[in-house]
């Protein structure tokens, strides 16, 4: 008798788990025809943390090539707690950013939305964000950019002179020298009367300390104050609004750009004959200015007679690749390429991976700016993104690494670099490491040493 009831009753379980699983499939099927294509294949690893160890614990191009060779080049994985579809061909990225970029809103990871601001440009579509890429454009256009030239060498000078015949952290440093030229480009030529108040405030939200009931109240407060006599504050837009903003474009103006100028010191140090083209296109410039009676100083001409360095740039953007990947979020139930995307998922094109492709780039691994004489193959370089969410400060990104690099190579020695050993104190040595998270950078931020050419 027992064994009667147990067994109807193990029936009854069976059939009521498959009544249900028939009712999920019938649901998820139906309508918007979800699981009428198969997710991407791959993995999610771990509950909630996923693979995201795995990604940043070792060079990415590891992570993201393993996952091509076994998967393809379209996968599901899981990171920063979120379920994830990465793409790695030029002609899919392009669907996402551009063909189809209405269905892949932009987004970051919770964290970074938390600190930037829910209004700031990185996370809108539509007529706002337009109005925001309008107003961010003013500042970081070639006419409004080429008039800041003079002060961007100044400054680029003074950081360079402050670091003569010391031992420091090129990322660090270069860091202070990207934020002032942001701070510059936002609030013009008085950006230094309130330097270190921005910089308090910024620092400040960096490090996630602003206490959280003065988190609209404090920063609004005190970059309203110091941006009141910006176009920012007639354009129409709120309070909260100028605030997110402005904390978003030092944020997208900072941290990437000190990488790539500590990358390009790196591979500068490390390639005599492309340091010795670079400097020799640097001096004929300097010498061609002092010959014409033009002066020292640098002007937006100056800058476009510098195709060597410019390459070296492209090059310095590919083979380090800064930001590995974008993040999308599906705005809805996407079919793509013949997989599911559901809505709410992240989509990461995988720009370090398309620019490491040997299909793309003959030997990739390879440093060598002489394969940008002639222009990539279409969608296989995007350092900058693409699109209407592309980086709008490219080409001040471009400017102040070329000013910072003419000083560089016409001034300065190149270089010592130091390794720290807890033995033996400073070491003085050639230095390979490279450290990961949340992007790739030479060990250590690069600590160097300059000294002036006699």
């Amino acid at each position: 008798m027992k064994f009667t009831a147990m067994l109807c009753l193990f029936a009854s379980i069976v059939f009521l788990f498959l009544f249900l699983l028939h009712s999920l499939l019938r649901f998820l099927t139906s309508g918007s025809g979800r699981l009428k294509f198969p997710l991407p294949p791959g993995s999610l690893g771990w509950p909630y943390i996923g693979e995201t160890f795995q990604l940043y614990s070792q060079n990415p191009n590891v992570f993201f090539a393993s996952k091509v060779k076994k998967y393809g080049s379209i996968f599901k994985t899981h990171i920063l707690g979120c379920p994830c579809v990465m793409i790695s061909s030029p002609e899919a990225a392009k669907l996402v950013l551009v063909t189809r970029a209405h269905l892949f809103k932009p987004t970051f990871p919770a964290s970074k939305e938390r600190m930037l601001g829910k209004q700031a440009i990185f996370f809108h579509q539509g007529d706002y964000h337009t109005k925001l890429r309008k107003l961010v454009l003013r500042a970081f256009m070639p006419v409004a950019i080429k008039n800041i030239v003079s002060d961007i060498e100044s400054i680029a000078v003074d950081c360079l002179k402050s670091l003569e015949g010391q031992v420091f952290n090129t990322f660090q440093e270069m860091k202070t020298y990207t934020f002032n030229i942001a701070l510059l480009s936002i609030f013009g030529k008085d950006e230094i009367l309130y330097r270190e108040d921005l910089k308090r405030c910024y620092y400040i939200l960096e490090k996630g300390s602003w206490p959280k009931s003065s988190h609209l109240g404090g920063k609004q407060s005190r970059i309203i104050l110091i941006c009141s006599n910006l176009s920012w504050v007639t354009t129409g837009l709120t309070d909260e609004q100028i605030a997110d903003n402005i904390i978003g474009v030092i944020f997208a103006a900072r941290d990437t750009t000190a990488s790539v100028l500590t990358w390009i010191v790196k591979y500068l140090a490390e390639n005599q004959s492309v340091l010795q083209a670079v400097t020799e296109e640097q001096v004929a410039i300097m010498k061609s200015k002092e010959e014409g009676g033009e002066g020292k100083v640098l002007t937006w001409e100056d800058t476009k007679k510098m195709p060597i360095t410019t390459r070296v740039i492209q090059e310095t953007l590919r083979v380090a690749s800064i930001l590995s990947f974008t993040f999308r979020e599906a705005v809805e139930d996407v079919e793509f390429e013949g997989y599911f995307i559901p809505k709410g998922w992240k989509v990461l094109p995988l720009f370090r991976n398309i620019h490491h492709s040997p299909d793309n780039f003959p030997e990739p691994e390879k440093f060598d700016p002489s394969r940008f004489e002639v222009a990539p193959k279409p969608n296989t370089f995007m350092p900058f993104g693409n699109g209407t969410h592309s980086c709008p400060g490219n080409e001040l990104a471009k400017l102040e690494v070329l000013i910072l690099v003419h000083h560089l190579t016409t001034k300065y020695r190149l270089i010592s670099f130091c390794l720290f050993s807890s033995a033996a104190g400073l070491v003085l040595g050639p230095q390979s490491g490279i450290q990961y998270g949340p992007f790739a950078l030479p060990q250590n931020g690069l600590p160097i040493t300059l000294s002036l050419k006699t």
